[in-house]
């Protein structure tokens, strides 16, 4: 069980969540993390030389974060130091580890991409939320929320 740290104490208490909040959780409610973590361990660097890697689901976490807000992985590492909704998405606990830098998420997105994986997952992303009734819209930071597909267009507004 993980211990609590002030930070999450302080925001448990909060009034409300934000979109950014429920849409992460939505996310990590509906993806398949144990098959993508299975489709990309036989081609993920085992450790034997250099620095240890770092958990590939928590790689995957940031992948897919860098994709939904459209972020490069720099700007995302930036936001995902600044965003308590994304370090939770993250599950990353500050007292025990760092968020992957910039370097790092440039060689597994390079690694997802030249087995083919990238494809997959961001294929599954798209069915789950489809499946789940859900449209993704992306713009900025701010704006990119998972909403109902069926009010994806409001009336007046063109596509």
């Amino acid at each position: 069980m993980k211990q609590e740290t002030f930070s999450d104490i302080e925001y448990a208490h909060r009034k409300r969540k934000t979109r950014r909040d429920i849409f992460l959780e939505t996310i990590d409610s509906l993806m398949p993390w144990d098959d993508w973590v299975r489709m990309i361990r036989p081609y993920y660097p085992s450790g034997r030389r250099g620095r240890p890697p770092r958990d590939i689901e928590t790689m995957l976490r940031m992948y897919l974060l860098m994709h939904l807000y459209s972020l490069s992985a720099e700007s995302l590492e930036d936001a995902v130091y600044d965003s308590y909704a994304m370090r939770s998405f993250m599950h990353l606990d500050f007292l025990k580890e760092q968020v992957p830098g910039a370097s790092t998420m440039l060689r597994f997105r390079h690694l997802l991409k030249d087995h083919g994986i990238s494809d997959r997952i961001l294929q599954d992303v798209e069915e789950k939320l489809t499946g789940a009734g859900l449209k993704l819209s992306r713009g900025t930071l701010v704006d990119a929320a998972a909403s109902p597909a069926r009010s994806a267009l409001s009336p007046g507004r063109k596509s």
